[in-house]
């Protein structure tokens, strides 16, 4: 997809990544409207033309507020960037708001915008959902169960996404990136992730961490190319290679990691 005179909406757009791919898209020439539950009045003041709003799409109705405030003012959307997504820690035991919000911002919130763009889209014949996972969405996060899970469950609906309408004129890409130097994996410093060390060294010892802006101009590229899977660390590709080929080795691979930081 060409951005230029394209509306699109960017959530988590008040810093780190959304904020990087909202000013990546506007370069490109797109109408931006960046959400977050933060005031993103500042970050949206430093793209002339483009719009903050506050919003919450961590329940439904935030999401249909967003999608009409975005509406009302640039008209249908072409691209929704749901990017929003937070890190929290633990395991079975932790309580159980923090999986619900886990699954309310990582999964929902894209399952409540698809339902309330698609039937525009599909009339239209046009549109365009992407969504930011993340490289545990396709391995696992050491540490973070709810993390972890609720990232594999945003890549299948992506997956889904593309196979049940991808005849139908609907576009998606999934961003699935490793480390990227945003606020998300600073909090992993203060963090109780359970394995004995923060999550800022897990995750460099992982791979090289990126700046958001080397991530955004990754992803410009891939929506170009109408790509649906985007590794800014490609080397998370020949991970997943590992992994499928062979889980029992690449398990314990995972679990000697693990023992790293214990």
């Amino acid at each position: 997809m060409d951005l230029a005179g394209r509306h699109v909406v960017v959530t988590g757009a008040a810093r780190g990544i959304g904020q990087a791919l909202a000013a990546r898209f506007h370069l490109a020439g797109a109408k931006v409207v960046l959400a977050d539950r933060l005031d993103p009045t500042e970050a949206a003041a430093a793209l002339p033309g483009a719009v903050g709003v506050v919003a919450d799409i961590g329940t439904e109705a935030g999401n249909v507020e967003l999608i009409r405030a975005a509406e009302d003012t640039f008209g249908p959307i072409d691209l929704f960037f749901a990017n929003a997504g937070i890190g929290s820690g633990g395991d079975p035991m932790t309580d159980e708001d923090v999986w619900e919000q886990s699954f309310a911002i990582n999964v929902h919130a894209h399952r409540w915008a698809a339902r309330h763009l698609l039937p525009g889209w599909l009339e239209r014949g046009e549109g365009y959902f992407c969504s930011t996972a993340s490289a545990a969405g396709l391995l696992a996060q050491i540490g973070s169960a709810p993390y972890s899970v609720t990232k594999h469950a945003a890549v299948a609906f992506a997956e889904w996404l593309s196979i049940t309408y991808g005849d139908r004129g609907l576009r998606v890409s999934c961003l699935c990136p490793q480390g990227v130097n945003t606020d998300m994996l600073r909090a992993g410093d203060a963090s109780d992730d359970g394995v004995g060390a923060t999550g800022t060294e897990v995750v460099k010892a992982a791979g090289v961490v990126l700046e958001p802006a080397d991530v955004a101009q990754v992803v410009h590229q891939a929506i170009v190319e109408e790509r649906f899977l985007i590794l800014p660390h490609p080397e998370v590709a020949e991970y997943l290679r590992r992994k499928a080929s062979d889980p029992e080795r690449w398990l314990a691979g995972m679990r000697a990691f693990q023992r790293r930081f214990v």
